[in-house]
């Protein structure tokens, strides 16, 4: 790809990496819009530095990585455009939530709580160490007898069965 690089093959690129690169973006900013107008800034300086691409990695590596570069200004320039708080300047209370709320997220507590109850061993003291005793992974791989990987992996895939029963509707 190094080299003169014709407009339809941009077009092309940007067909095959567009979305790629927005969900990169997506993730590590969580805004849509922010990913959507970083993704097209990182294929406009891709456009302007294809002659520095030497393919000794993929191309959509190279432009996540490009679009990483271009997350990490943009948060530089919004720190630098953003005033300090005036210390001085009293802040406003969060506003209580009301019963209905406060009930609703017990009931969604307790719901969690039988999802997590109804577990498979190890999988359910996993997440217990983890969520209620805010144990590290390594910490749990050590009290199980395991490894740290071991937790992390057992853990995630807790998680996952649990929101995948929570979009369910299960109990």
């Amino acid at each position: 790809m190094a080299g003169r690089t014709e407009p339809q093959d941009m077009d092309a690129i940007y067909r095959a990496h567009a979305a790629t690169v927005y969900k990169f973006l997506l993730a590590q900013c969580g805004d849509a819009q922010l990913a959507e107008e970083l993704t097209q800034e990182t294929f406009y300086q891709a456009v302007r530095s294809i002659h520095r691409y030497d393919g000794s990695c993929k191309l959509s590596v190279w432009l996540c990585q490009i679009a990483k570069h271009l997350r990490h200004r943009h948060l530089r320039r919004t720190r630098r455009e953003t005033p300090a708080e005036d210390p001085w300047q009293l802040a406003e209370p969060p506003a209580a939530p009301s019963p209905e709320q406060t009930a609703q997220a017990r009931w969604q507590h307790v719901q969690l709580l039988r999802r997590i109850h109804v577990l498979p061993e190890p999988a359910r003291e996993v997440v217990y160490l983890r969520a209620f005793g805010e144990l590290s992974f390594a910490e749990i791989g050590d009290v199980m007898g395991k490894s740290e990987t071991w937790a992390r992996v057992t853990f995630y895939r807790s998680k996952e069965k649990l929101r995948q029963q929570q979009e369910r509707g299960e109990e």
